[in-house]
């Protein structure tokens, strides 16, 4: 499930992209696949990163490394990048910010690891479903790794574009999934056992998978207010 939709990213083959925060690595492996770029993926969590790799590897027989295009992962703290001055083309960084405290210094970070013009794009939970979440349950945000912080999106836009960056476009994602996580929160201590939180999990499921038009249609309707994501994407100032 991507939530960075990488037709909004300016990716030519070739070029270098870091999944800051990459999970089991789902917007790694897209860029990688569909856009024909050198990828890397790095978080915290040993065992994600693990994850991510193997969820890679079948795909390599069919798409081997090239002068355009390959993919690696490994872990690195967001605080302290293991890499070189201007050394990406475009920066993804989903659903990481709200999870970490002084998100300033990885916002730092990417900037020096990001070529002058190169883009990055940036998610957080929306401001209004996650709070609704958040009184529902403090279990779903209270547990180590989980969400520290709940953005105001214009508020972290502002705070982007301070340290050199502008805005080029903006989008909600997963609206379908705001209910779904409200219903998870309110049945937390008895979500396991629920029939009614297995029952969406089942449409949630058969919507990523088989895609039809009626969900689909109604997602993108709902994205701009419902959607759990914010996503902002951004250009960092060129060169003087």
């Amino acid at each position: 499930m991507e939530t960075i939709d990488l037709r909004h990213l300016p990716l030519a083959p070739g070029d270098r992209v870091l999944d800051l925060g990459c999970g089991e690595g789902r917007h790694a492996i897209a860029a990688w696949l569909q856009r024909e770029a050198h990828c890397v993926g790095v978080d915290l969590c040993a065992a994600d990163v693990t994850r991510a790799r193997d969820k890679s590897l079948p795909f390599v027989p069919e798409f081997p490394a090239t002068a355009t295009r390959s993919i690696g992962f490994g872990v690195a703290d967001g605080l302290r990048l293991p890499f070189a001055d201007h050394s990406f083309d475009v920066v993804i960084c989903s659903e990481v910010l709200e999870h970490i405290g002084p998100y300033r210094a990885v916002l730092d970070e990417i900037r020096r690891v990001l070529k002058p013009g190169g883009a990055l794009a940036a998610s957080v939970p929306r401001y209004w479903p996650e709070r609704i979440c958040w009184w529902l349950s403090d279990a779903y945000h209270a547990n180590e790794g989980g969400h520290i912080r709940i953005f105001r999106s214009a508020e972290l836009e502002r705070d982007i574009e301070s340290i050199g960056f502008r805005r080029y476009h903006r989008h909600g994602a997963h609206a379908l999934h705001s209910p779904f996580w409200w219903l998870k929160c309110l049945l937390w201590e008895r979500q396991e056992r629920s029939h009614l939180v297995a029952a969406y999990h089942r449409l949630l499921v058969w919507d990523l998978m088989q895609r039809p038009w009626i969900t689909r249609s109604l997602e993108r309707l709902l994205n701009p207010v419902l959607g759990k994501s914010v996503v902002m994407y951004f250009r960092k100032a060129p060169a003087a």
